[in-house]
């Protein structure tokens, strides 16, 4: 172990570092960040499902460490179901602004993603923090289909909707058409 290891595992418990992640233990970190947390299997595999600004997202596990039952990586994924055809502008802007979190639609989907890696060693408070930016991001993420000009007028042109947010899009319109 090396001497900055040693020193951060004398440290307490919020200073441990955490090298892989059970499907429980994430949960418990997102509980104590204050989220609601339900685990959900889907195609045989256990995700935990959860919410922010009232947008649900999903936990997705990725490769499995050498304990069993435990992680090396999880994504954060939220996706949002788009009604109609989506400016190529929407996903090209977020992806040239953001650097933590990449949005891509896969029709009729418009995702936004984040990827976090605890394989070699990270800390709660550093896993926390993660968590706080995930939260963060959706709130930029839908900041940027409200505030975004340009869908607002092909939404209104051509009648696209993003279920979930049709009434953040009428607002943003209707301020348009003033």
């Amino acid at each position: 172990m090396t001497t900055a290891a040693k020193a951060a595992s004398k440290k307490g418990n919020d200073d441990m570092f955490i090298e892989a992640v059970s499907v429980d233990q994430l949960a418990d970190v997102f509980k104590a960040a204050g989220y609601r947390v339900t685990p959900a299997e889907q195609n045989g595999a256990v995700q935990l499902m959860s919410a922010s600004q009232g947008v649900g997202f999903a936990v997705r596990f990725g490769n499995t460490a050498a304990d069993a039952g435990s992680f090396l990586d999880f994504t954060l994924s939220c996706a949002l179901q788009v009604q109609g055809e989506l400016p190529a502008e929407i996903v090209a802007s977020w992806n040239r602004t953001k650097r933590f979190a990449r949005l891509w639609e896969q029709a009729p989907f418009l995702v936004l993603e984040m990827d976090v890696v605890v394989a070699g060693g990270i800390s709660e408070r550093n896993l926390r923090s993660l968590i706080e930016l995930w939260d963060r991001l959706i709130r930029e993420f839908l900041l940027h289909l409200r505030n975004r000009p340009a869908m607002a007028a092909a939404e209104a042109a051509s009648g696209v909707t993003v279920a979930g947010l049709a009434s953040v899009a009428t607002d943003v319109s209707k301020a348009d058409a003033q």
